[in-house]
């Protein structure tokens, strides 16, 4: 399955949630970011850096992650970026609400399809 081009505003609203819930395994860059949820959704979301640049931003701006630069292999400087402990807070509240309005929407569109 892959998510129409057209339908950005669905990953809109999840975007921060997909990034803290990947960042939950451990520090990533930016690329390492985009990289993880496009194969662990087989490869049915796909960021854009357009998407994925200024939510990093926001997020370091709200306390959530925080990052450091380091070394590439190929000797180039790069952003890595980890949870941080209000992170780990927002992402168990966004998972809970997620939860509730992803059952809430269950059950509108399950609506008259059981009999």
């Amino acid at each position: 399955m892959l998510i129409s081009r057209e339908t950005p505003e669905l990953i809109k609203g999840t975007l921060d949630l997909l990034i803290l819930k990947t960042l939950e395994s451990g520090p990533l860059h930016g690329y390492g970011i985009a990289r993880a949820l496009e194969e662990k959704t087989g490869r049915a979301l796909q960021i854009e850096e357009g998407s994925l640049y200024p939510a990093l931003y926001r997020m370091t701006n709200r306390g959530w992650i925080d990052f450091e630069w380091g070394i590439s292999p190929n000797n180039r400087r790069k952003k890595s970026y980890r949870l941080t402990s209000k992170g780990e807070k927002r992402l168990k509240a966004n998972l809970a609400e997620w939860r509730e309005f992803t059952a809430a929407v269950a059950l509108v569109l399950e609506e008259g399809t059981a009999s």
